[in-house]
Parts: structure tokens; sequence; C-alpha cells
């Protein structure tokens, strides 16, 4: 009964201490609730997905369809102009110019996208050594054609919190996308199950995006709101083809020296981790750009709910990475089977990238929010640098696992940088930031204890009950610090720099 009041105080200082000023902070709880529910829901039909395409599909097939979105990525990191972003950032982002230029240079940027692909095809196909590249790619990379053509009706919707629309448009095209995908995995057994299932999910989220958030473009393009638009253009060059070497340049590497099946192995254990990483990043950036916003002077406000944010990252954050670390191979063989085991440290390592490529993406969202990408920019750089300095030789090294290696070390130098420049641009307290690390780390160390000694007395024989006894771990642990663990979260946080 004492913790259950306790949990409903810390709801309630939650619900009057996040953001302050009732009208924003109802915004963002409703806004969250719907992007949570809408995000929960599609998140785990794409883990039902996978848990079934790894049963019905090689592990050739993932490998191949990587190279094929890291292939589109390349092109597509040199043409991005930020268009969500820049509406939502931008004053004037909601009048009719502004919208349908919008719509005018993504359209055109993703034609153009596709037909350059179109074109490289055969050549990618014959560098990686696998001829089937070329249609597969052609039919995929449709979807860019399709992502370009979506209304900016539905970021004008994002900008005005209005997030009921933006949820059902990105959860519908997930769901349908995922039942396209495998159906046909039932069908024809290979990767043009991928494929299709790709350019499907876009075209699905291109319609919905006009039945929700109707939109006709006109042939006119207003100069005041093209510039608008390339300025802010401009300070996101770049830095989609930076963001492309940290986060791609791995599968590249590990497509030109392992088979494909190797490349599939990997690829599936990471995505196993970037898909509840997606959804958190998507529900901050889409709650918390359009917030911060709205208080781009109020540098002490920001810098609270930057404090206030984080905490809970890294109260949640750790010991659930913990417990994967305990339970990598377990958790690889119930949700993709036996093929996978040997995936278990790519899994661990990649999970430790994901934390920390949470917390950055927090600061990450107020550089948007002030209209700065340029800073975000100077951390991605931080990032590719290593990652090209160290993947050849991290790979040769550790194999596979040279792949996350490679990653962890460039996502912390890039964290790191971002941090500093935080500081200096809104006087974030540093060592007021970090003070919630040392705690979080003692409960993390807790579930690491617990469920040590629980595995010493209970004889685990099956890859299932090692889950079900590192969640009973969790669970004791967080009991045992419940009162710590609510005064952490309920606390309001402080509005002073």
């Amino acid at each position: 009964m004492k913790l259950g009041n306790r949990i409903r105080e810390a709801v309630d200082s939650v619900r009057t201490g996040l953001l302050g000023g009732s009208r924003l902070k109802g915004h963002l709880l409703r806004g969250g609730t719907w992007l949570g529910i809408g995000g929960v829901s599609e998140q785990l039909f794409r883990f039902a997905r996978n848990i079934v395409l790894t049963r019905l599909l090689a592990p050739e097939a993932f490998g191949i369809m990587a190279i094929v979105y890291s292939t589109s990525y390349v092109v597509d990191s040199f043409a991005q102009i930020g268009m969500k972003e820049a509406i939502i950032q931008n004053p004037k982002g909601h009048e009719p110019s502004y919208v349908n230029s919008a719509w005018w240079l993504g359209f055109v940027r993703g034609v153009g996208i596709y037909a350059l692909m179109f074109t490289i095809a055969p050549w990618v196909g014959s560098f990686y050594g696998h001829p089937e590249l070329t249609p597969l790619m052609r039919t995929a990379l449709l979807g860019i054609v399709f992502t370009g053509a979506q209304s900016p009706k539905a970021f004008v919707a994002l900008k005005e919190m209005k997030f009921k629309k933006w949820t059902i448009i990105q959860s519908a095209s997930g769901l349908l996308g995922s039942m396209i995908v495998v159906l046909l995995a039932f069908a024809v057994r290979s990767v043009w199950a991928l494929a299709i299932g790709y350019a499907a999910e876009n075209l699905i989220r291109c319609v919905v995006s006009y039945a929700l958030c109707p939109f006709r473009p006109r042939v006119e393009l207003d100069k005041d709101a093209v510039r608008g638009l390339l300025a802010f253009s401009r300070g996101v060059f770049g830095l989609s083809f930076l963001n492309l070497i940290f986060s791609r340049a791995d599968i590249f590497v590990l497509g030109k020296m392992y088979p494909a099946s190797d490349l599939g192995v990997y690829t599936m254990a990471v995505y196993l981790v970037q898909v509840p990483t997606s959804f958190v990043i998507g529900v901050l950036s889409q709650t918390l750009l359009p917030s911060f916003a709205q208080m781009q002077d109020d540098k002490s406000r920001m810098n609270g709910i930057v404090n206030r944010v984080t905490a809970i990252l890294v109260i949640l954050g750790l010991p659930a990475l913990i417990f994967i670390v305990l339970s990598s191979s377990s958790i690889l063989s119930v949700v993709y089977g036996p093929r996978y085991l040997a995936a278990a440290s790519i899994l661990t390592i990649a999970a430790l990238v994901a934390l920390v490529d949470i917390i950055n993406n927090v600061i990450t969202v107020i550089f948007y929010a002030i209209g700065r990408p340029q800073f975000h920019r100077r951390c991605v750089l931080v990032m590719a640098v290593v990652m090209l300095v160290l993947i050849y030789p991290a790979v040769k090294q550790f194999g596979l696992l040279g792949g996350q290696i490679a990653a962890l070390v460039a996502i912390i130098a890039g964290f790191a940088s971002q941090l500093l420049r935080l500081g200096r641009l809104t006087g974030l307290d540093l060592s007021q930031y970090g003070r919630t690390f040392p705690f979080t780390l003692a409960v993390s160390l807790g579930v690491l204890l617990v469920t040590l000694v629980m595995r010493h007395f209970w004889s685990v024989s099956n890859p299932m009950a090692s889950l079900v006894s590192g969640l009973l771990a969790c669970a004791l642990t967080l009991v045992v610090f419940s009162k710590q663990l609510i005064r952490q979260v309920a606390s309001k946080p402080s509005l002073n720099p």
C-alpha cells in the first residue's frame, strides 16, 4: 500500500513539475500518451514480425537488405533538407506558402534520389558480388519517392502538437507494412518480401498522411519560404552524410569482408536494440522539439528539463542494460532462434551504444529547437571521424564485434563534445547533470548482484527460464530501491542553470 501511494505521488509530481506551464504541460502529456500508445503497439508488432521473419528467411536475406538500405542512405544523405524540422522550428512553418514550398522541395528531392539509385544499382550489385541487388534496390527504394511525396501538413500537425494524427500516420503504416512483409514471406520465402514490404510501408504512410492531413500542392513557389527552407537546410547540410558514416560504416565494411549470412546475423542483433531505441528517440524528439521551440529564450527552463529527462532515462536505462548483458544469449535464442546465438556479445555492446545515443538525443533536440542544427553536425562529425578511423582495424581485430566496438567509442566521443557545447550555450551545470549516474549505477549493480545470486541457487536450464530470472532480479532490485527511485523521479527539476 505504501509503495502504491509513493508511486501515485511520483506520478502527480511528474505531472506538476516536469515542464511548468499548464498549457504546454498538458499538450506534452497528452501528446506523449498518444505517441507512447502508438509507438509501443507499432514496435511490438515489428518485434513479432521479426520473430516470424527470422524463422522464414535465411540470415543472408537480412544481410542483403542491409546493403540495400545502407546504399540508399548514402545518396539520401547528400540531399537532406530537414523538411520536418524546418516546418516545426520556423514560426511561419504553418503558413500555406511555406508548406507548399516544402512539399515541392521534398518531392523533387525524392524523385531525384530514386533516379540516381536506379542508375547506380548495377554497380552496387557488382561491387558486393550480388547481382540480385540491382532489381531489389530498384523495387525497395521506390519508398524514397513516396516519402518525398508525403503530405507536409502532417509535419504542421506535429508542430501544433496534434500528436494523435501523427501517431496514426506512423503507426498505421508500420502495422500494415509489417503485415504485408509477413504475408509475402510466407508466400515467396525470399528477400523479395523485405524489398516489396519496405516500398509498400512508405506508400501506405504517404496515402494515410493525405487522408488525415489533406494537402493539394500548388504549382508555385514562395521565394521567401524557399530561402527560409534552404537557410535551415544549410545548417543540416552534410549532417545526414556524417550520421550515415557513423551508423552505416560497419555495414559497408562487414558487407565486403564477411558473407551476407554473417552480416545478416550481425544486422538483426543490432536491429533488436535499435527497434526500442528508435521508439524512445522518436517519442522524445516529437514531444520535446515543439516544446523546446516554444521556450527558446528560457535557457534555465531548458536546462531543468534536460536534467529531468536525462535522470529518468538513466534510471530506466542502466538496469535494462545490465539485464541485456546477463541475458543476451537467452534473448537471441528466444527471439530469433539458435542461428543467432553467435551475436550475443554484439547485442550487449549495441545496447550500450543505444543507451548513450538516447541520452545524447535530448541535447540534439535542443539544438534543432533553437535553430542551430549545425551544433549537432559538429557532434556527428566527431562520431564520423572516430568511426572511419576505428572501423577497419576494429573489425580486423575483433571480427563482427568490432563494428559495435567502433560505434561505442564514436558515440561516447560525440556525446562528450555535444554535452560540452550545451554547457557553453545554455550554462548547463555539468555536475548537476551527472549527479544521477552514481545512484543509478548502484541500482544497476544491485540488479547484477541479485541476478547472480538467484542463478546460483536456481538452476537455469533453458533460455526462457534465464530471461525470467533476469526480469525477477530487476523487479526485486527496483522494489528494494523503490523509495530512493521515486524520490529521484518525482523531484522537481531545478530552474537554475
